[in-house]
């Protein structure tokens, strides 16, 4: 399946590989379950806004990333988080190329980060990883990304381990598995993401300190349609 689409893909434009979605994800955290909706739309003006949230009683979130995507890169614009109920946390990013700058709010404050191409915030990373994917299958194995993050910049890598079949809530589907290298063994994350699915984020599962949390999908329409069994 895909050694047919690369030639139809490559002759796209990269923003057009970018379909808009709405996926429904059920996370399970200390035992406690969220549902939480991720949704990717395309304004008028050419920007791509990423939401991501959910609640449960009294406690959620949001997070929200505003980019654009010039030749087969993601241009990051803003990213806003924001906690409610009894964690009210709010984080922002905004990209200033002009003035070589990133302000970021971060536990109240506000730091001057260094602007570079190509900087990412959090959640348009692994836009960026479905973009490469949906431009040249075979090309994106392992890839570094440059994020901004509170007070810093790190490099995110980004590693495939192997092709995996997940049972989901919409069937069987075939799956690229990648790990997020960290610095400490005390936190691991792992992403699966569906080629079948504009590579469509499956499952995610982060751990630290020995708790991990899971993210699973549950329902998705991409460009208006809803998806199932490939």
């Amino acid at each position: 399946m895909l050694a047919g689409l690369a030639p139809a893909l490559a002759a796209a434009d990269p923003a057009d590989l970018l379909r808009p979605y709405t996926a429904q994800y059920r996370t399970t955290a200390r035992g406690f379950d969220l549902n939480i909706t991720r949704k990717l739309a395309l304004e008028d003006d050419g920007r791509f806004v990423l939401t991501n949230g959910g609640k449960i009683m009294v406690v959620g979130f949001q997070e929200i990333s505003v980019f654009k995507v010039s030749q087969d890169k993601i241009q990051s614009i803003s990213y806003v988080y924001q906690g409610t109920g009894l964690v009210s946390r709010r984080q922002e990013l905004h990209f200033a190329p002009q003035q070589d700058i990133i302000k970021s709010l971060y536990k109240g404050q506000w730091y001057d980060l260094a602007y570079a191409d190509n900087t990412l915030d959090r959640m348009s990373q692994l836009e960026q990883l479905r973009l490469a994917l949906l431009e040249n299958p075979a090309a994106a194995r392992d890839i570094t990304l440059r994020v901004a993050d509170g007070k810093r910049i790190k490099a995110s890598h980004l590693v495939l381990i192997g092709n995996e079949t997940l049972q989901t809530a919409l069937g069987a589907v075939d799956t690229l598995h990648y790990e997020r290298l960290h610095d400490t063994a005390r936190r691991k994350s792992d992403f699966w993401f569906a080629p079948a699915w504009d590579y469509l984020m499956v499952r995610t599962l982060h751990i630290e300190d020995g708790d991990p949390v899971e993210m699973t999908l549950t329902s998705a329409t991409i460009g208006g349609g809803p998806i199932g069994a490939p």
